[in-house]
């Protein structure tokens, strides 16, 4: 029996290496992020504004590797931030000289924002306004008078508006266009091709399964941001689209011959395919795209009924390259309004406003009662940690632990060995910009770890940057780690064992949504329709594969069963292996797409349902002549599934034949 390309690749928790290989995006995103950071530093030092080290810290949140994105958010989330500012302003003359009046202010604002982050479109900024709210209020505490009050209010703005700026000036000059980025992407993708054409057992057709499961989502971002950023002729925007579309298909045909070794290719027919992708690639990455591109076999090539399927749909993806096809549009989702359908109905956006209020409250108390605010730090990581679901806020407070402990680590190095040394602005910027690199590369990394990279910055931060000089307090950087130990402890018995909210109710509306995404593979007619339609199903089931990796930070008294978990794995392994067979034999007439459809329908109703699933062995290995075409495999993974949701595999053919 093949092995799928999925089943070849470790799980996600344990293929750390992967997960911090470097790349040439991601080394370049973490220098710019360190010149930020650096330039930052030497803004806040040179006048001596407080709050230096937010400031230094800040660029993490308004930059991403995309140009766009960060250019964005440098702009509105200063702006957000100072509508926050004027509310705690507002607030701040009624609530300056009582303290409960302050832990009242704390609570009602903090709340309201809680909710509408999980129960409106405000959900990306809804807890950063929090923190800021929540540590502008508490701060108010240790000052003494209204007019300090207000200029530390002022100051808080401008340390949100200097990395602001900086963040902008350096983006603009040194950022790389969304149009590179994604000539980049697709020439890398088709070199990774080539060279498991090449060699079929090549180490590297791990990371083209891996490629094609992310989907082609990344690179058709950039191409949207092109358009908004208006750095490109439409035309051009169109043909890469196309390109990026035939790229996932040739890479799905690809990672079909390399995960089936049994499907043999002649020598002469692969260095001719690699060798065509290889020139198609480098035509890329001169920034243009082929057209009117052939692809001629050697006349003597004796091909297998699967072997010709694969290579057909090679042909086709290299000869119309970049077609545009103007139905290759993106699946159009249901606007809605402010709110999402269940803001007032499900009680767990208040349930999650009620109680990460409640441990930042408490953090707040904690540290007020014991005068003791260096450990203020625990107030800003119960906003920072806490997730809608509990597997996610043990995660994140997992890796700001490890992140913590790390930049702590590093920080504690600086002071000692490295602070001292130090005799002008420049060495410091150089310290911050080292520490700003590393935490800069595991943030810009995979979401599975980026956070760590964030809390290395913090923690290192931190303790290096602790006023308008050179710092020398190890007594400061201590209270800080202990404050963010402490918050995460909080944070940890609040979002885990008050109204626990488990990551795996939302599994399986979402394989439901991916299989009726697999189903209008089928239906569309344009190539590039289905290509499309067949990257964003592979991406919906790369992030179902993620939730079902970090379940097991659950705890055992709200986490699924073995069982349970192993069934949705397999579920989602099927399914990966299916969408790039149901690409690549969509043209097929031996397919009965009636007949498919209606099962990968009824399939998405058993999982809407939420039925009840135990783990069910793969079918046993099926005579040599069901693996000899597309449709027959597509027939396999189809039964595979089936039985692993508790469906009769011959009640379901009976009844897609009665439904035909």
């Amino acid at each position: 029996m093949a092995v799928n390309a999925v089943e070849r690749q470790p799980g996600l928790r344990t293929n750390w290496p992967r997960l911090l290989a470097p790349n040439p995006e991601l080394l370049e995103f973490a220098t710019r992020l360190a010149l930020i950071c650096a330039l930052t530093t030497l803004v806040t030092e040179i006048y001596q504004t407080p709050y230096a080290a937010l400031a230094a810290y800040l660029p993490f949140f308004y930059n991403r590797p995309e140009r766009t994105v960060s250019l964005t958010l440098s702009v509105v989330f200063p702006l957000i931030i100072a509508v926050v500012n004027a509310l705690v302003f507002l607030v701040a003359n009624v609530v300056a000289d009582d303290a409960m009046s302050r832990v009242i202010a704390i609570a009602v604002i903090s709340f309201g924002l809680l909710f509408l982050g999980s129960a409106s479109k405000l959900k990306p900024i809804a807890g950063p306004a929090a923190l800021i709210a929540g540590y502008a209020l508490a701060q108010l505490g240790t000052i003494q008078t209204g007019e300090l009050a207000t200029r530390a209010l002022l100051y808080l703005e401008l340390a949100v508006a200097v990395p602001a700026g900086v963040s902008l000036l350096v983006n603009l000059l040194l950022a790389p266009a969304p149009r590179r980025t994604a000539e980049q992407a697709i020439a890398a993708r088709l070199k990774l091709s080539a060279a498991v054409l090449r060699n079929h057992a090549s180490p590297q057709g791990g990371e083209l399964a891996a490629k094609v499961r992310e989907g082609m989502a990344p690179i058709l971002e950039q191409l949207k941001f092109a358009g908004l950023e208006k750095s490109a002729p439409i035309r051009d925007l169109g043909a890469l689209k196309q390109a990026a579309l035939s790229s996932f298909a040739l890479m799905s045909a690809t990672d079909v011959l390399a995960s089936n070794p049994e499907v043999e290719l002649p020598g002469a027919v692969r260095k001719k395919l690699a060798d065509t992708v290889e020139q198609v690639a480098r035509i890329v990455e001169r920034r243009a795209y082929p057209v009117e591109v052939t692809l001629e076999l050697p006349a003597d090539a004796t091909l297998s009924p699967l072997a010709h399927e694969l290579v057909a749909a090679i042909r086709d993806a290299v000869t119309r390259f970049a077609e545009a096809d103007a139905k290759a549009r993106a699946s159009e989702a249901k606007e809605g309004g402010f709110l999402v359908e269940d803001a007032f109905t499900n009680p767990e956006h208040v349930q999650f406003a009620l109680k990460t209020t409640a441990a930042a409250v408490f953090c707040y108390v904690l540290y007020s009662l014991l005068d003791w605010p260096g450990i203020h730090t625990c107030l800003i990581t119960v906003y920072i940690v806490a997730q809608s679901t509990a597997a996610e806020s043990v995660e994140k407070l997992t890796l700001r632990i490890i992140g913590c402990l790390i930049g702590a680590a590093a920080g504690y190095a600086a002071i000692v060995f490295l602070v001292p040394a130090l005799t002008s602005i420049g060495g410091l910027m150089i310290a911050v910009f080292v520490g700003a690199w590393f935490g800069a590369y595991v943030a810009g990394g995979s979401p599975r770890i980026s956070y760590a990279g964030f809390q290395i910055a913090f923690a290192f931060f931190l303790s290096v940057i602790q006023g308008s000089g050179p710092a020398f307090d190890l007594t400061v950087a201590r209270d800080r780690i202990i404050g963010i130990l402490i918050g995460n402890l909080v944070a940890y018995f609040a979002l885990v064992h008050l109204w626990p909210a488990s990551i795996s109710r939302r599994v399986d509306p979402a394989l439901a949504a991916a299989l009726r995404q697999l189903a209008k593979v089928l239906s569309a007619k344009e190539p590039g329709e289905r290509r499309l339609l067949a990257s964003e199903a592979q991406g919906a089931l790369r992030e179902i594969e993620t939730d079902v990796e970090i379940a097991h930070y659950e705890p055992a008294s709200i986490r699924s069963s073995a069982a349970w978990l192993s069934s949705r794995r397999q579920v989602v392994q099927n399914s990966q292996s299916l969408g790039a067979l149901l690409l690549l034999s969509a043209n097929s007439r031996e397919l009965p797409r009636v007949d498919a459809t209606t099962r990968l329908e009824r399939l998405a109703t058993r999982l809407a349902a939420r039925s009840a699933m135990g783990p069910v062995p793969l079918p046993g290995p099926e005579s040599a002549h069901e693996w000899q075409t597309l449709p027959a495999r597509v027939n396999r993974h189809l039964r595979a599934l089936e039985e692993a949701l508790g469906v009769g595999v011959w009640e379901a053919e009976a009844s897609a034949r009665a439904h035909a």
